[in-house]
């Protein structure tokens, strides 16, 4: 029994130390460097500063900016995902001719770098070449070509816009699993009551993958949150700072500036939020219940 705790300890260890390494120490010593003038160019003056570097992100227009900027790109993103990729699904869920190939390029999207993605998107979006201003200028719904990516009246709703288009295909993947996976027999039964097609969504549909909606959403609104790769793909965070979200405002004060102190600082807010975020939406849908259907 010893040598088999051994043993299993051992094996354990490479990636207890890898997590260790790699996971806890960076994440702590994120924190840490929160509270010191930790900047790239004076790595031998890193005192601590206490909230010097929190206050100076509050006192920041361009933090602001992004904060303000974040709250959009998620809302936004994450309603219109979910309703597409739902709607996606269901449509996905019945068979047809040539579903799987369909499926195979719906999915592929999902599959693509969203830094990648970003620079397709770029390019189609620019006001001069873009096919984008094409488009609309060929069907008269403009007169003149639009800069989606120099106005700022539009460089933040082009960004959200791709984003959109990029997490479809996740929620349809998870999505349409969850519809595979509702048993025949409920809609049979449903349809010895009467049932009509609404009536079956609403109370044995959605009901059933429920669960599988509060993880999704929750899951995914943390990635849009954090992820900033479309943005800098598309604009850089521009113009003016314009489209810059708290994700991609952090790696500008890490880059540009070479501040990490600042940049920490940024980070830890992030994660406050997002610990605020879960509490406060894991409450607001009671997901200890969602068994319960």
């Amino acid at each position: 029994m010893k040598n088999q705790r051994m043993f299993i300890g051992l094996s354990l260890l490479p990636a207890i130390v890898l997590v260790l390494v790699f996971t806890f120490y960076p994440f702590i010593k994120g924190i840490i460097m929160a509270f010191q003038d930790y900047k790239i160019f004076d790595l031998r003056n890193t005192q601590f500063v206490g909230l010097s570097n929190f206050t100076a992100a509050f006192n920041d227009p361009k933090f602001l900016i992004a904060l303000s900027n974040s709250a959009y790109w998620v809302g936004f993103s994450l309603v219109f995902q979910f309703l597409f990729g739902l709607l996606l699904a269901m449509v996905l869920r019945k068979p047809f001719r040539g579903r799987g190939v369909y499926q195979g390029f719906v999915f592929y999207s999902w599959a693509l770098s969203g830094f990648l993605i970003g620079l397709i998107w770029k390019w189609m979006f620019n006001s001069q070449l873009g096919v984008i201003n094409d488009i609309l200028l060929r069907l008269g719904i403009i007169e003149e070509r639009i800069g989606f990516l120099s106005d700022p009246k539009w460089a933040l709703f082009s960004v959200i816009v791709v984003n959109i288009w990029y997490g479809i295909a996740f929620f349809a993947i998870m999505l349409l699993a969850a519809l595979q996976s509702v048993p025949a027999e409920l809609y049979e039964a449903a349809d010895m009551d009467g049932a009509n097609s609404s009536r079956k969504f609403f109370n044995v549909t959605f009901p059933y993958i429920f669960p599988t909606i509060i993880t999704t959403t929750l899951l995914r609104a943390i990635w849009i949150f954090n992820d900033p790769a479309i943005i800098y793909g598309m604009t850089n965070g521009g113009p003016a700072g314009s489209t810059h979200i708290l994700s991609s405002f952090m790696l500008d004060k890490i880059i540009y500036g070479g501040d990490y102190g600042a940049a920490s600082a940024v980070g830890v807010i992030m994660i406050i939020l997002l610990l605020l975020y879960t509490i406060f939406y894991l409450g607001v849908t009671k997901s200890e219940k969602v068994g319960d259907f």
